[in-house]
């Protein structure tokens, strides 16, 4: 016998539909990387990333009004400082590129809801995420100097730290540091689960942080480690911090409705830019249509269970979206 339920009758019109949509995607729910270039005197186009660039210090403040304008609420800054050493002195230096331009973001959209990437890689002359020795990162030396970078951010205003560096430990020491500081109302948003992942070419051009040797599988989690992933989101919890991410988003779906299905806890998701550059691709192959794919891409990791989503997509969707 035919079934009494006929789903196709919720199907019948636009506004039905609308009425019964499970999943909502809104402008409240994204934030916007920038990169922030030291020593530019004019935008760098990024040829892996078609729409994205490098901007000069002295363009942030612009930049900020206008990306507050489509609507957008939070950005992530990224430095590329004009000198790297071993040490990366330059990220956490009080006048460094990213404590700077959060001063100017904050001056510029004071109602902005300012992060910043706590991180070493594009700061270090070996290209790693911490202190390089004998061919490793020194994890327990490292976190400290992560500490430090998050205090000179907070001095500068920052809403939201977000270490990326996979070090064990970091958010402990980051919340020991800022605590100290005075700065016990910074959130910290931990790149929890961050995978060794092929997608992060794009940035690396753009942030000028690929390794010089080797490669950082001995830090990131591998694509094959689904309960290695939910440990480390575990142990981040459980040293303190406010907000998990899971990192790439779209090849990791699972891991984004794991956590949301295991945790309480608000829950990132960064669609990276290789995930950027392969819908890009595929549009200027005329092979499909860029918008519609860009709302799919950013609707499933909201389905996934992702609260917050850090996405290159931010500005191209925001006008869909009003």
């Amino acid at each position: 016998m035919f079934p009494k339920q006929r789903l196709r009758r919720l199907r019948r019109s636009e506004n039905i539909r609308k009425m019964v949509q499970e999943t909502h995607l809104s402008l409240d729910d994204l934030v916007y990387p920038v990169f922030v270039g030291e020593g530019l005197s004019e935008p760098q186009v990024i040829e892996s990333m078609p729409g994205i660039r490098r901007i000069p210090p002295q363009m942030v403040h612009d930049e900020m009004q206008e990306i507050r304008a489509d609507g957008i609420s939070a950005v992530m800054l990224f430095g590329i400082p004009k000198v790297k050493d071993g040490l990366g002195s330059a990220a956490y230096d009080q006048d460094g590129v990213v404590q700077n331009a959060i001063r100017e973001t904050r001056r510029s959209t004071p109602d902005m809801v300012i992060m910043a990437d706590v991180c070493m890689c594009q700061y270090t002359d070996t290209g790693h995420c911490g202190i390089y020795k004998k061919g490793a990162v020194d994890n327990d030396t490292t976190i400290q100097y992560l500490g430090e970078i998050a205090t000179s951010y907070a001095k500068a205003g920052v809403d939201v730290v977000s270490p990326s560096a996979m070090m064990d430990g970091q958010v402990a020491a980051i919340r020991e540091h800022l605590d100290k500081g005075g700065y016990t109302n910074v959130a910290i948003m931990a790149h929890s689960a961050k995978h060794h992942s092929s997608l992060y070419a794009p940035f690396r051009d753009a942030a000028d942080c690929a390794p010089k040797q080797g490669d950082r599988s001995e830090y990131q989690v591998s694509y094959a480690n689904p309960r290695q992933a939910m440990m480390e989101v575990a142990l981040d919890i459980e040293e303190g911090v406010d907000i998990v991410m899971i990192k790439p988003a779209m090849t990791y779906l699972d891991l984004v409705a794991e956590s949301r299905r295991r945790f309480d806890i608000p829950i990132a998701a960064y669609s990276v830019s290789g995930e950027y550059a392969l819908v890009h691709a595929a549009h200027a192959q005329g092979m499909i249509d860029k918008n519609a794919v860009m709302l799919e891409v950013l609707g499933s990791i909201k389905r996934a269970g992702a609260d917050i989503i850090i996405t290159y997509f931010a500005r191209e969707v925001s006008g869909l979206l009003r």
